[in-house]
């Protein structure tokens, strides 16, 4: 028999399932949860190693078999970040590490390779072609940047093909 604690919210009993059908995936970590005004629930997950169909299945009965449609009559649907979504959490920096991110600031927006994600900042690399300091004509030269999170108004992975 599904339980709904009355004292709780229905928001707060479905973050409460959501959060216990994370710790049995530790490798996942949510996105985003959304519950809209006719009890549509929306997960979006990440994992450290990518979200499969399983990961989504098992997410989405930890929530379903433990709520009561007689209570509130709700639909689910659990989904992977997209390829295109932003980057949300410093979880999706450090497992995208060797890729190229494309991230805006306020003042700029640079197309380069992540090379470092910790828990306070990115570092990220490229290639530019600028003058020469002497003479004419432009020399490659290496290009490094650290960015702060508090900085990045939104960062993307970039698939190269």
């Amino acid at each position: 028999m599904p339980l709904f604690i009355k004292d709780m919210t229905f928001k707060e009993e479905v973050s409460r399932l959501l959060s216990e059908g994370l710790l049995e995936k530790p490798s996942l970590f949510l996105i985003d949860l959304t519950i809209t005004e006719s009890y549509k629930i929306i997960v979006t997950l990440d994992g450290d190693n990518g979200v499969d169909l399983q990961d989504c299945i098992d997410i989405s009965r930890s929530i379903d078999n433990n709520l009561d449609r007689e209570v509130h009559d709700f639909s689910l649907e659990v989904a992977s970040a997209g390829v295109s979504s932003p980057l949300k959490h410093i979880r999706q920096y450090k497992k995208n590490i060797g890729r190229t991110l494309q991230v805006e600031t306020e003042s700029e927006t640079i197309e380069a390779k992540l090379t470092v994600a910790n828990d306070s900042f990115i570092v990220l690399e490229w290639e530019a072609r600028e003058p020469k300091k002497i003479g004419k004509g432009k020399e490659t030269v290496q290009k490094k940047q650290e960015i702060s999170y508090s900085e990045i108004k939104k960062a993307i992975v970039v698939i190269i093909f």
